[in-house]
């Protein structure tokens, strides 16, 4: 086939494509990517052991974090170009000021399909019916623990009535499945996953047991790891009988229905049996870096060659740039233990 002259072009596979193809953002492996996680601030109200280095972080200076502007702007870019869904994260991004203006702004872009946020829950309760009338319809809530003193430990701040209390609400505005995440540690809080399954019983709530990810600063060692196949058997010796649906393409959680009951149990095994063959997610950092994968270390500024003046077709051709670069896998759970040059979890956003 001959190619119109005006088509930039590039090689996958040793077969001339043109460039233009990849508008939808598709890798070399043939990853089609459709969700975009978007960190709208640095801080957060808790300080959570996994998460954040005992010794705290350096935050970038405000004059170098996106704007609500340039947010919605590259917001907006990305939704063209095939995203489908955008989650907002932090840090906890209920800290941001005035962040339900920037929800508002977001939800009026067409063509966006999911709209979720990640929050700790901490504010979430006093936030909540803006947020679901600006068009959040998916929402995700951390809790490591349902002990308060055990709570206290991991996010080194007290607050776990304000977390069960946000969660109540979330029900009773109709987020059905509620998402509820449980970053499992050995030693820590593995003795409640049988407490936690049995949170689904009677209410849809979609728990999700996700294992300990080295990050630098947090900790992060094999002795604190527990694998998805040993909380699956714990869970099971309780008492609850797994039984995992058809799984999805992209989907991060393998979500298991218990007979019975409202809710499901999933894991997030990114460490023991990693999911890279269908990562479809791209991330973008507090202070406008493209990240391609959550584990590796290359960035790209979108910030930066925004405020040089970029036209939409500059960043774009930046964006796709950065996803033919995306590597098939994250280098493995050792691999990523040993280098400690990247960002803390904190500066990324999930």
């Amino acid at each position: 086939m001959e190619l119109p002259l005006a088509w930039p072009t590039t090689f996958i596979d040793s077969v001339l494509v043109p460039h233009s193809i990849f508008s939808m953002f598709v890798d070399t492996f043939g990853r089609k990517h459709t969700y975009l996680r978007i960190s709208v601030t640095e801080r957060c109200n808790l300080r959570c052991t996994y998460c954040m280095p005992e010794e705290g972080v350096q935050l970038t200076s405000k004059d170098r974090i996106l704007t609500f502007e340039e947010i919605e702007r590259l917001a907006r870019l990305f939704v063209r170009n095939g995203i489908e869904k955008i989650r907002l994260t932090g840090g906890e991004p209920l800290v941001r000021k005035n962040f339900e203006d920037l929800v508002e702004r977001i939800g009026l872009i067409n063509g966006l399909r999911g709209f979720a946020v990640t929050t700790n829950g901490m504010l979430l309760a006093k936030k909540i019916d803006r947020l679901k009338a600006a068009g959040i319809n998916q929402l995700n809530i951390s809790l490591d623990t349902l002990d308060p003193a055990k709570f206290e430990r991991i996010a080194r701040r007290p607050g776990l009535s304000l977390v069960l209390e946000a969660i109540d609400r979330a029900l009773s505005l109709g987020y059905a499945p509620l998402k509820v995440n449980c970053v499992v540690m050995r030693g820590v809080n593995d003795d409640e996953l049988v407490d936690f399954a049995a949170m689904t019983r009677d209410l849809p709530i979609a728990v999700r047991f996700i294992e300990y990810m080295p990050f630098s600063g947090n900790g992060w060692s094999e002795g604190f790891f527990v694998p998805y196949r040993e909380m699956m058997e714990r869970i099971e010796a309780g008492g609850f009988r797994l039984v995992m649906p058809d799984r999805g393409v992209h989907d991060t959680s393998r979500t298991f229905h218990i007979p019975g009951h409202a809710g499901s149990v999933g894991f997030i095994a990114s460490m023991s049996d990693q999911f890279c063959a269908g990562c479809n997610r791209l991330r973008l950092t507090a202070d406008g870096a493209l990240k391609v994968c959550l584990f590796g270390r290359a960035e790209t500024s979108l910030r930066d060659i925004m405020r040089k003046g970029a036209s939409d077709d500059e960043l774009c051709s930046a964006i796709q740039d950065a996803v033919l670069r995306k590597k098939a896998s994250h280098a493995g759970m050792h691999a990523i233990a040993k280098a400690d040059d990247d960002r803390p979890m904190i500066l990324i956003g999930g």
